[in-house]
C-alpha cells in the first residue's frame, strides 16, 4: 500500500484508522465531544493550530478547504477542524506575514513564506511537543481496550454493510439484522448505565 509522503509519525496507525472504518466515519471525532471522563476535549490548545497549518503549507501550498481535508487525513480521521478555526487562522498567518495568498482559478491558495518557515524553525520544540502529543492521543485512541472496541465496532459495520450493499435492502436477512443491531444497542446502553452509576 502506498504511504503518504509524511504521515506525521503515525505510520501504520494512520492506515488502520483511515482505512474507511476510522472514528470519523459515524461522526465521532476528537475536538467536539464533551466528556467528563476524557483527559482532553480538544486536539489542540489555543494558538497551536497555526503551527500545524504552517507545517501543512510547508509540505505544499493549499487552499482553505484542502487544509481542512489534509488535517483530517494526516490525523487519520480523529480530528475534523471547522472552517471557523481554519480560515481565521489562515488570515492571522497572512497578517503576520507567515503565509501569502495567490489567486489560482478563483481560489485563494496559501503559500508559506520564508518568514513562516523561520517561525516554524524558531518554534521547533513547541511544534515537536504538539506532534508528540497528537501521536500519543491518536495512539491512545487506537490502542489497548479502545483499539479492541474500535476493531469490534469496525467488524460489526463491515459484516453488516458489505453484504447489505451487495444484496440490497430487499434481502430477507435485513429485518433480522436490524433487530439484532437494535438489541445490541439496547444492551450496550444498559451496560454504560450500569458502570456509570
Amino acid at each position: 500500500m502506498h504511504k503518504p509522503h509524511d504521515d506525521w509519525g503515525l505510520g501504520d496507525l494512520a492506515d488502520f484508522l483511515s482505512c474507511g472504518m476510522g472514528p470519523g466515519i459515524f461522526g465521532f471525532r476528537m475536538g467536539g465531544a464533551r466528556n467528563r471522563h476524557r483527559r482532553r476535549n480538544q486536539m489542540f490548545e489555543s494558538g497551536e493550530v497555526k503551527f500545524v497549518i504552517l507545517r501543512l503549507l510547508k509540505e505544499k501550498p493549499r487552499h482553505g478547504y484542502e487544509v481542512i481535508k489534509a488535517l483530517e487525513q494526516k490525523l487519520a480521521g480523529t480530528y475534523s477542524p471547522s472552517a471557523g478555526t481554519v480560515y481565521p487562522t489562515l488570515q492571522l498567518l497572512e497578517d503576520q506575514g507567515y503565509v501569502r495568498v495567490v489567486e489560482e482559478s478563483g481560489k485563494k491558495v496559501y503559500h508559506i513564506t520564508p518568514e513562516g518557515e523561520q517561525f516554524l524553525e524558531e518554534n521547533r520544540d513547541a511544534v515537536e511537543d504538539i506532534f508528540d502529543r497528537v501521536r500519543d492521543t491518536v495512539r491512545d485512541f487506537a490502542g489497548g481496550p479502545m483499539g479492541d472496541l474500535h476493531q469490534a465496532f469496525a467488524r460489526v459495520a463491515s459484516v453488516t454493510y458489505k453484504r447489505a450493499w451487495r444484496w440490497g435492502g430487499s434481502h430477507p436477512a435485513v429485518p433480522h439484522i436490524v433487530d439484532i443491531l437494535k438489541r445490541a444497542a439496547d444492551d450496550i446502553e444498559k451496560e454504560w448505565e450500569k458502570v456509570s452509576v
